[in-house]
């Protein structure tokens, strides 16, 4: 059996934004790209002193005794492949999206695991395509010594986490001048940046719309139907403010699985206590019941709140 030991190490998560439209438009052409940025991103990796420790579907997860090495790598490798990019239509570009954190990890054999490398994968799913996300425990440490920008995302969420991780937004190419003085790691030393215009536009089409925007359109069209359905049907009575509120609810929840600025578990609460008192109001006999079981929501958050403190 392979030996189980921790480290303390630095891991680097990187995917291909949209990986499933690709292959639905091209496989051949998409596998190929896949290959080819992958080769590069591994030759990047083992210049910095990382190690390629395991690839699947289009994802690849590395790790670095070095944080800074990390940090460049993640950046080096962007800028190669926004000149890559450059020479494709804007529909078939192959956008990574790479999360970098430094935590303690189990290894076993050529693998690691553990709650360092899900928040490396976490991190790499909130960055933007084009984009490097890194927790504050790798910002601490490079902060002072990689000529980027940063800029604080807030509190990410993370789970089995309780607490929520404090991430930063690595800013490359000419997106560097976009980030307040304030914000910045430090006095800006030249460093050349390869393809500045490509890795600029790379940026600015990269942030990817909500996940649950479909979803939102679909709920507000059903909701658009059944009050148009109650106006045209109508007989005094207002019924279609039951599903709508309903429908108002599900948009609520699915916002909230995705947002990173608050606890998500204690938002959920909000919002089915907000729900409570919608219905209070829609059948108002002059007692506010909903009082009640609000009370004991806020209760319950409170509770939760103060364990995290």
């Amino acid at each position: 059996m392979s030996e189980t030991r921790r480290k303390l190490t630095t891991i680097f998560c990187a995917d291909v934004q949209d990986y499933t439209r690709l292959m639905g438009a091209d496989e051949e052409g998409t596998l190929a790209s896949l290959k080819r940025c992958r080769e590069a991103m591994g030759r990047l990796i083992e210049s910095h002193g990382g190690r390629v420790i395991n690839t699947w579907g289009d994802g690849l997860i590395a790790d670095f005794p070095s944080v800074v090495e990390a940090v460049r790598a993640a950046v080096d490798t962007q800028n190669e492949l926004a000149g890559f990019n450059a020479r494709r239509p804007a529909d078939g570009r192959m956008l990574f999206r790479i999360g970098i954190n430094l935590g303690d990890v189990i290894v076993e054999g050529d693998d690691i695991y553990g709650d360092g490398v899900n928040i490396a994968a976490r991190l790499q799913a909130s960055a933007a395509a084009g984009g490097i996300v890194i927790s504050s425990t790798v910002y601490d440490q490079v902060r002072n010594k990689v000529a980027v920008g940063f800029e604080f995302l807030g509190p990410l969420m993370v789970k089995n986490v309780d607490e929520g991780v404090p991430s930063y937004a690595v800013k490359i190419g000419d997106a560097r001048d976009e980030t307040p003085p304030a914000e910045r790691s430090g006095p800006a030393r030249p460093q050349p940046q390869p393809q500045p215009a490509v890795m600029a536009a790379a940026i600015s089409e990269a942030r990817p719309a909500p996940r649950g925007s479909r979803l939102y359109g679909v709920l507000a069209v059903i909701a658009a139907v059944l009050i148009c359905i109650n106006l045209l049907s109508w007989q005094g009575i207002f019924w279609a403010r039951f599903p709508v509120l309903a429908l108002a609810v599900v948009a609520a929840l699915a916002w909230n699985r995705d947002q990173t600025l608050f606890n998500r578990k204690i938002t959920s609460l909000a919002i089915v206590a907000l729900g409570i008192a919608g219905i209070n109001l829609f059948t108002w006999t002059g007692q506010f019941w909903a009082m009640w079981p609000i009370l004991g929501i806020a209760a319950v958050m409170g509770v939760r709140w103060s364990m995290r403190r």
